[in-house]
């Protein structure tokens, strides 16, 4: 058997496939001849191209500096007077002044005792008239009411005894005087304010200090002067009682009002204080987060 034309082709087939090898080896070994090169232009690119993203993001973060900025300058809610003045907000201003240490309480408008006073018929007999009725203004003399006297069946008047209010009545027609009381008058032009003393502050609070009143639901204010304390506590509460003499020429205070107080119990005039000024007013908005 003739073996020539079988290593003929074996060895070709040989050579072939070492050819096929060596090309794709061939071509990579070019292709990495040509990175150093690729590599040493595209450097001095890459290092632009990165300083150049630097500056973008230098002035991305400049804008945002500046947009933090002005989220600074216009975040702010501005108030105008009305709505200062509803939300009860109060600003200062520097100023010489008088600074006060004060004791707040609590207490109640109640008519002036000594300025309230009892009616009753001179003579007993029977009531003919009556004239006034309860919440009606007096003047001091003014008839009240008239009585038919038991003995002398001559009528006289009930005459009020001081100018004010009649504040109760217990007279009608045809009714039996006796010894009761007919109507009672409380003059209003001045009126107490009964104030609820701890015991703990017993100590701080005296006759002749000035007390500042307050009725928030009336909208009222006004000052007074403690004249007199109780000497003696109630059971009840435990507490004492503080009397306070307040003007009420307007009647603006009524008796049965509830108010707040507050009883100064010291004051000095200082060279630098604050003074109540009322403004526009400027609040910070709270940045949002992101």
């Amino acid at each position: 058997m003739n073996s020539t034309p079988y290593l003929k082709r074996t060895s070709m087939n040989f050579k072939l496939k070492l050819l096929l090898i060596a090309l794709p080896l061939a071509l990579t070994a070019c292709g990495g001849a040509d990175e150093p090169a690729a590599a040493a232009m595209s450097k001095p690119q890459a290092e632009a191209g990165h300083e150049e993203g630097k500056e973008e993001k230098g002035h991305g973060e400049a804008g945002h500096e500046e947009g933090g900025h002005g989220e600074e300058e216009g975040g702010h809610i501005a108030l105008t007077p009305e709505q200062i003045k509803a939300a009860g907000i109060r600003l200062m201003q520097a100023g010489p002044a008088g600074i006060r240490e004060t004791l707040p309480l609590y207490g109640v408008i109640a008519p002036n005792a000594e300025r309230t006073r009892e009616v009753a018929a001179r003579f007993p007999g029977v009531i003919r008239s009556v004239n006034r009725k309860i919440g009606d203004a007096v003047r001091e003399g003014e008839a009240l009411a008239t009585v038919e006297a038991n003995e002398s069946l001559q009528t006289y008047a009930v005459a009020a005894p001081l100018s004010g209010v009649v504040s109760a009545r217990n007279a009608n027609p045809g009714e039996q005087t006796g010894d009761k009381v007919l109507f009672t008058v409380a003059d209003l032009a001045t009126v107490w304010v009964e104030l609820s003393l701890f015991p703990r502050d017993v100590a701080k609070v005296r006759v002749g200090q000035k007390v500042r009143v307050k009725s928030n639901d009336a909208g009222l204010e006004a000052e007074g002067k403690v004249v007199y304390v109780a000497p003696f506590g109630q059971a009840a509460n435990q507490t004492l009682t503080a009397r306070v003499l307040l003007d009420n020429a307007a009647g603006r205070w009524a008796p049965g009002l509830y108010v707040t107080a507050e009883v100064t119990l010291a004051e000095t005039q200082t060279a630098l204080a604050i003074i109540a000024r009322l403004s526009a007013l400027s609040i910070r908005q709270p940045r949002s987060q992101a």
